[in-house]
């Protein structure tokens, strides 16, 4: 079971509280480092205001060495997918190869009345989402001479020289490797199955999980792919304590209920992460995200890399 680190920097965070944060992640031997990508804080007054994802990952990308990055997620609505294409290859250039894209629909209206971000529809920002897995994967997989051209609904390229390229080349159509996400019972694991190199399910429960896994693994075998080559995942909320006291004073640092976190997060002592971890690697988990919300208690990670992942 590989554990990973998941910031919200839009609730507020510089870039050095994340840099501070993603080196400490890596000293400690957690497998990567990822943020999400929002421009409006959901909570707080997000103070001293949201940093850009890619601008951060770039950041990060010289300032670690080992460690993965990536967002969960980049959403479709930000960026031309064009642009997206080369700004991903060129950060994973920038750290030698350790970036991933999560990319999902958006979702999140207010971010973008603040900042006159144009949000469609459900149904168009599923289309314009499809539109973007197919484009940014073939600009990356174009052999290096040829040009590539896309001809959508909603983007159209043309002669295009599909460069820069990524450093890696091991994503399920090549390039870097991408994370899909979501409940949706249709759209979701249909798209995962053909585009996904990992699948995550963020903050849901243990049967869910089950149900959800199952729908995207029908969908591969549907279009002849083996599940096996999807990595499966799950993001929880992290609240672990050494005892009940310390327990409760980081559920109240981020606003939240001890008894909730128990049964929504992965909360409680070391010893009960470690078996809801096992519960849900039971259900194909390979990986956990660890959404951490108190970016300045580094003593958090700290207790989970020596209590917890050894025993996962």
């Amino acid at each position: 079971m590989e554990l990973r680190v998941f910031t919200e920097p839009q609730q507020g965070a510089t870039y050095d509280d994340l840099l501070a944060v993603a080196l400490e992640a890596e000293r400690l031997g957690f497998d990567a480092f990822f943020r999400s990508d929002h421009y409006l804080h959901m909570s707080g007054d997000g103070l001293p205001g949201s940093t850009d994802a890619w601008t951060t990952l770039a950041g990060l990308a010289r300032d670690t060495s080992t460690i993965r990055l990536g967002t969960m997620m980049t959403s479709a609505t930000f960026r031309h997918p064009g642009v997206l294409a080369i700004q991903v290859a060129q950060v994973d250039q920038m750290s030698g190869g350790r970036v991933e894209l999560g990319i999902g629909a958006g979702w999140f209206t207010q971010e973008h009345t603040a900042y006159g971000i144009p949000f469609p529809d459900t149904a168009e920002r599923f289309e314009r989402y499809a539109e973007q897995l197919e484009l940014i994967t073939g600009l990356w997989t174009t052999p290096v001479g040829e040009h590539y051209a896309f001809d959508g609904q909603h983007y159209r390229l043309a002669d295009s020289p599909a460069l820069p390229k990524p450093v890696q080349t091991s994503g399920h159509r090549g390039g870097v490797p991408v994370l899909i996400g979501g409940k949706g019972a249709r759209k979701t694991p249909a798209l995962a199955a053909a585009y996904a190199d990992e699948f995550n399910l963020p903050f849901v429960d243990e049967e869910f999980t089950g149900v959800q896994f199952a729908r995207v693994r029908r969908a591969a075998e549907e279009i002849g792919r083996d599940p096996a080559s999807i990595t499966w995942s799950n993001a929880l909320v992290l609240c672990v304590g050494e005892d009940e006291a310390e327990l409760a004073r980081r559920a109240a640092a981020i606003g939240r209920e001890v008894d909730e976190l128990r049964a929504n997060g992965l909360a409680g002592t070391p010893a009960e992460a470690v078996d809801k971890i096992k519960r849900y690697e039971a259900l194909g988990a390979q990986r956990i995200y660890l959404q951490t919300l108190d970016l300045s208690d580094l003593d958090h990670l700290r207790l989970v890399a020596a209590e917890v992942m050894p025993h996962v």
